[in-house]
């Protein structure tokens, strides 16, 4: 299995990034002849910029297309034929936590949480918080690849449990913990954790790849809401014991 074989060659790539960008380049040119009127010193940053954004954008898709994909798939293929199936779930829980211990949307998440927080919620505390929630939620992915657990059984609950979790955890915890399970589901987690899923399944025989295979990122974005706000009902212990 090669990103050759199962990529997309460079051409194609960049058509596509000139397809998705055009529209907001046309929208741009609309604004500028009719409101905007931004001198050229402005418009030669704003070029650079697009420019630099495509350039990324390409690179980004060439990696994922030819790299990430391939790669991954072959990883979930190589241990979907273990004998033992259950070694998924303890695979599946450390890859789950080093993906998003290494996601940049995540970290500059944290960050920015802490620095509006005033230190009150420890970037630190945040991203162990967000990649132990991810990794528990990817393992029970692999539990439902390995043991054919409908989807409906885990999305259901997870989400009522979020909502229950809404009347009792500390307010400031609430709407970060809606944004964390956007921010989870980045690059890392959809290139990456999601072609293992798909490799595992199309190597199990009683799998289905696009049954069976999908709704990985579906769990991956419940996990932060979830243990958020976990840690958000932990908080408001902590602060009515405080003020005791």
């Amino acid at each position: 299995m090669s990103g050759v074989e199962h990529g997309q060659d460079l051409i194609t790539i960049v058509l596509e990034v000139f397809e998705a960008l055009l529209p907001l380049i046309v929208f741009f040119i609309i604004f500028q002849l009719l409101y905007l009127k931004f001198p050229s010193s402005q418009l030669v940053k704003l070029g650079l910029g697009i420019s630099m954004t495509a350039a990324g954008m390409v690179l980004f898709l060439y990696g994922v297309y030819n790299g990430f994909f391939p790669v991954g798939t072959g990883i979930g293929e190589f241990f979907g034929k273990f004998r033992h199936q259950w070694v998924l779930i303890p695979i599946g829980f450390f890859l789950g936590f080093l993906a998003t211990y290494a996601e940049p949307a995540v970290r500059v998440f944290c960050y920015q949480i802490e620095k509006s927080s005033s230190g009150y919620i420890r970037a630190k505390l945040m991203l162990y918080t967000l990649s132990l929630g991810v990794a528990v939620f990817v393992s029970i992915a692999m539990a439902k690849l390995v043991y054919g657990i409908p989807f409906m059984y885990i999305i259901i609950p997870g989400y009522l449990i979020a909502l229950i979790l809404m009347w009792f955890s500390d307010k400031d915890f609430i709407a970060i913990a809606f944004d964390s399970g956007g921010v989870a589901t980045g690059p890392m987690a959809v290139t990456f954790l999601m072609s293992v899923a798909v490799g595992v399944a199309s190597s199990h025989g009683n799998r289905d790849p696009v049954i069976d295979g999908f709704g990985m990122i579906a769990l991956i974005a419940l996990a932060p809401i979830i243990f958020v706000m976990i840690l958000g009902v932990y908080m408001r212990y902590i602060g009515r014991k405080n003020n005791e």
